[in-house]
């Protein structure tokens, strides 16, 4: 999981989804502000209330003419929840060729309930103490509403992925692991890490210890390699390769190191295998096939390089198991400390 979620941190990666980030801001900003989607044959009810306003004096004039109930019914129901709002409207200020009293006599007939009132009386007129007619209740912009919010909840997406990929938290130097990597191998002497290298050598950027026990059937460490700056660099690691046997707990007779380096497209890795698996053929080509094969001993050190980095692994400590498995065919417990330097 950390390896790839290491892949997703490389520059190419994260540049297009910035971009697909951007293009959906960009794309609900046209689609909803400058080229909003445009209706056809919408309801009445959708229409602009000026749009709304002209349909009905049309329809109080028809049924003045005609005198069709069920027509009049039939065109006041497509009216919608505003009919009763803008037929009030009518009423107080008729267009021409429209009075108070046709727009009285459509309201019987479809039986709408306007306010109480003169003809002729705008709504409202008694309460503001016949000023004028109060004004119409502001009404909010849906586009804008939706726009601003979609355009929230995907900026809110792009920072938990921005947090959750580039500013994780990161895990302690070896500094802060010793402790607890002594204490997991069981009695096994602690190592001064500090004096395996050769005085006047550049202390590595990074340096862990990773311990596998007998029984930790899920081990797979996995470390952030991060410059003096706090600059992601890459990762590294150490998982299980093979197992060997039958049953539980798992017999594992090959690890797998690898380092990834985001400056690189690929993840180098290198195969630490038991004496058992090293020199079995059949194990050793098929192991081959992930890595270069190392045979695993106290004090075996190896090297993996990528375009900008160079990983040192170390067998500090090792144990094999035993029981009915071919002698030395897998571990009991180890532990590999891994230096990482720039690669000059």
């Amino acid at each position: 999981m950390d390896r790839i979620r290491g892949q997703i941190t490389q520059p190419v990666l994260i540049g297009a989804g910035a971009g697909v980030v951007l293009g959906l801001i960009i794309g609900l900003i046209f689609g909803w502000g400058i080229w909003p989607v445009q209706w056809e044959n919408a309801g009445i009810q959708h229409l602009r209330p000026d749009l709304q306003s002209d349909y009905l004096a049309m329809s109080i004039q028809n049924f003045t003419l005609s005198n069709d109930v069920r027509m009049a019914q039939q065109r006041w129901s497509e009216m919608g929840e505003n009919g009763v709002e803008i037929l009030a409207d009518l009423r107080a200020n008729p267009p021409a060729g429209l009075d108070a009293v046709a727009v009285n006599n459509f309201a019987t007939v479809v039986q709408a309930d306007l306010p109480s009132g003169q003809v002729g009386e705008v709504p409202g007129d008694a309460e503001a103490g016949g000023e004028g007619a109060a004004p119409a209740p502001a009404r909010s912009n849906t586009l804008t509403t939706v726009l601003v919010v979609m355009c929230l909840i995907t900026l809110g997406f792009g920072a938990f992925l921005a947090y959750l990929f580039l500013f994780r938290n990161r895990r302690p130097a070896i500094a802060a692991n010793r402790g607890s990597a002594s204490a997991a191998m069981g009695g096994v002497q602690p190592v001064d890490i500090d004096s395996t290298y050769p005085e006047g050598q550049e202390p590595p950027i990074v340096q862990y210890l990773a311990t596998y026990n007998l029984g930790n059937d899920l081990y797979d460490d996995s470390f952030s390699i991060d410059s003096a700056s706090g600059e992601f660099l890459g990762e590294c690691g150490v998982g299980i390769s093979e197992t060997i046997g039958v049953g539980d707990p798992k017999k594992v007779t090959a690890f797998e190191v690898w380092l990834f380096d985001k400056n690189d497209i690929q993840t180098v890795t290198k195969v630490l295998m038991s004496e058992h698996a090293f020199n079995d053929p059949a194990i050793n080509q098929r192991l081959a096939s992930k890595g270069e094969p190392v045979l695993a001993e106290p004090g075996k050190r190896f090297v993996l390089e990528t375009a900008t980095l160079q990983l040192e692994a170390r067998v500090v400590n090792m144990n094999y198991g035993q029981g009915a498995l071919p002698e030395n065919s897998f571990f009991e417990q180890v532990t590999l400390e891994l230096a990482v330097w720039p690669k000059v």
